[in-house]
């Protein structure tokens, strides 16, 4: 197992997500970078409405499973590196119609490949208290926009949130996981995507569990759209199966990114 932290030193951040990390990478690479030095490595399973299970599809993008992407073999490859990974942006599985008990196991089983690298693993919650502030008018729109397959009620979606988020505090205990409770003030009027505005200070926080001696990175918006147009190893367009080799994108600014 590698050790993260030499000499206060990171080499690598695994991070695990959906949107957020889509939508606010560019400051986890950046932010990683200033604390870390430009050698940092990123290896990131992420994409818009992404499982941890089971294939997902958004707007005509289709991807693995996180469990099923190509990371754990990348990271099997790759030499011991001090590394701090992230587990984000659990809820999307709940959407689908999987059960707490199910989204958990998922959780549960990324964390136990994680710490065959890394002992130094972040594992955020879910942002209950913004779900709870939703009117079912509201819902409804935001539901049918993001997952019109899904016919879970409100009520429904909070109380299984709710059963996720104890299951998510008794998995970061029982495995000696840094568990980070996201804030409520960092949602707006959607409920689940960190404001655009609190990306710098949000994911700062995140990347650093909690312990706010990180000084967020600079943005650069030709980065970020580089980043954000990046392609994973396995993604579809369409039903059309499209492979990417991932032997790291080395960045202008510095750092080396993957995507899988």
């Amino acid at each position: 197992m590698s050790q993260a932290g030499v000499q206060g030193g990171i080499a690598r951040v695994v991070a695990l997500g959906a949107s957020n990390l889509t939508r606010g990478f560019q400051t986890v690479v950046s932010t990683a970078r200033a604390a870390w030095g430009p050698e940092v490595e990123v290896l990131a399973a992420l994409g818009h409405g992404r499982s941890y299970g089971v294939h997902s599809n958004f707007l005509g993008r289709s991807l693995p499973g996180i469990l099923e992407s190509g990371l754990w073999r990348q990271l099997e490859r790759l030499p011991p590196s001090p590394t701090r990974a992230l587990i984000t942006d659990v809820g999307n599985d709940i959407l689908y119609g999987f059960s707490a008990s199910q989204t958990l196991a998922w959780v549960e089983e990324a964390a136990a490949r994680l710490q065959t690298v890394t002992d130094d693993i972040i594992l955020t919650d879910l942002p209950l208290g913004s779900i709870r502030r939703l009117s079912p008018t509201r819902f409804l729109v935001f539901r049918s926009f993001l997952v019109p397959r899904c016919r879970l009620s409100l009520a429904q979606v909070a109380e299984i949130a709710a059963r996720v988020n104890e299951g998510l505090a008794a998995l970061a205990a029982a495995r000696g996981l840094r568990f980070l409770h996201l804030k409520e003030h960092w949602y707006g009027v959607d409920p689940i995507h960190i404001r655009p505005s609190l990306w710098r200070c949000a994911w700062c926080e995140i990347l650093n569990g909690g312990a706010g001696d990180i000084v967020p990175g600079g943005d650069s918006w030709l980065e970020g759209l580089r980043l954000y147009f990046l392609p994973a190893e396995r993604q579809r367009h369409f039903g059309l199966e499209r492979f990417t080799p991932q032997p790291g994108v080395a960045l202008k600014a510095g750092g080396r990114v993957r995507l899988f």
